[in-house]
């Protein structure tokens, strides 16, 4: 079998080379956080799914959950991100209400944009919405002031309409990210003020915006509804089959920006070293590297369930819980200090860090 004729097979059948789809989690199949639960926007900056996260001027004015209103996604997925409004705002200069994903600069180094060599993309996706009516997509990359607003119609209310934008290069503006920091913001709006929106579509324009002036703004209308899924970003100027990768494979490229380590009751979660009668330390090692060192939020120190304590190394709880702490985050492994524990253990020994209950151990490294 030929090159040529390889390549045509896998296009018929939408097996990609490579890393076809920049965006991670575009059929909104991970979601670590929530699993599954809505979420209330709470006026600043949170994660729903996986790489999703949206932004607000103020809070519970919408909800956001995967398969919200549980609605069947279009053919060939199985998830979606859904948006209710309840709480209708009218919207002053100074509100936005948006949501969006990042794509880390490794990711869209190759599209050379800030260049002359720069590269065309076309983002595709499925939306559905209870209000018809135009819709900004919005780009932005990381490392330079510009923003590429462009507009796209949703025709029949609470139907999934097939959508794709190109979008030429940004070919000036000096040197684009192109390490682990942010490369491409591709964002959507829920409803935006005026200090946030441009009149310029369809072309790149110097400054920071969010939307087009004149598309629909969902959180204007309580009840109001905005769907998506199967979101692509890949080069060229023509939207090609869905890039779908094995779950395992969309799971691991999640846990480089987000892990949710869960331990189950009765479990030894780490074995470690007293380092003093009164302090322990252990070492957790990550899933996978981290787009950098991570911020560990840890389980409460304690002897209820869902807390997680140093036991001796004879196995029983000291008489005090102390405190937990974490030392020396990398983008592989961290430390867990135990402090203001009891007497109870003898310096030299090993100690058990254990689980009272069920708990979860949270590393985000996000854009």
């Amino acid at each position: 079998m030929t090159q040529a004729v390889a390549l045509a097979q896998q296009a018929s059948t939408g097996v990609s080379q490579g890393f076809k789809n920049r965006i991670i989690n575009g059929a909104m199949v991970i979601d670590q956080r929530n699993a599954g639960a809505s979420l209330t926007n709470n006026g600043s900056s949170q994660y729903s799914v996986d790489r999703w996260r949206q932004n607000s001027s103020q809070a519970s004015k919408f909800t956001v959950q995967q398969n919200a209103g549980s609605v069947t996604p279009p053919a060939g997925f199985t998830n979606y991100l859904g948006f209710t409004t309840t709480s209708a705002v009218t919207i002053a200069s100074g509100d936005y209400f948006w949501f969006g994903t990042t794509v880390e600069g490794y990711n869209s180094a190759d599209l050379n944009w800030g260049t002359a060599n720069g590269k065309t993309v076309t983002v595709s996706f499925w939306a559905y919405a209870s209000i018809v009516g135009s819709y900004t997509l919005l780009l932005k990359p990381g490392g330079g002031a510009y923003s590429y607003a462009t507009s796209f119609s949703l025709t029949t209310a609470n139907t999934w309409q097939y959508i794709t934008v190109t979008i030429p290069p940004l070919t000036t503006g000096g040197a684009i990210n192109t390490t682990n920091a942010t490369g491409i913001q591709v964002n959507f709006s829920l409803g935006m003020g005026s200090t946030y929106y441009t009149s310029t579509a369809n072309t790149w324009v110097s400054g920071d915006f969010y939307a087009l002036n004149g598309t629909v703004n969902t959180i204007s209308t309580a009840g109001a509804t905005f769907y998506i899924t199967g979101v692509q970003l890949e080069v060229g100027s023509t939207a090609t089959s869905f890039d779908y990768r094995p779950y395992g494979t969309e799971l691991s490229l999640c846990y480089r920006y987000y892990q949710s380590i869960a331990y189950t009751a009765n479990s030894i979660l780490a074995i470690g070293l007293c380092t003093s009668t009164t302090n322990q330390e252990c070492t957790i090692i990550l899933l996978q590297t981290m787009r950098s060192n991570p911020t560990i939020t840890l389980p409460s120190a304690g002897q209820t369930s869902g807390t997680i304590s140093f036991l001796t190394s004879s196995g029983s709880y000291p008489a005090s819980t102390g405190t937990n702490t974490v030392n020396n985050p990398s983008v592989n492994n961290f430390v867990i200090s135990g402090g203001s524990y009891s007497a109870s253990f003898v310096q030299g020994n090993a100690t058990w860090l254990y689980p009272n209950g069920n708990v979860t151990i949270r590393a985000s490294a996000e854009l």
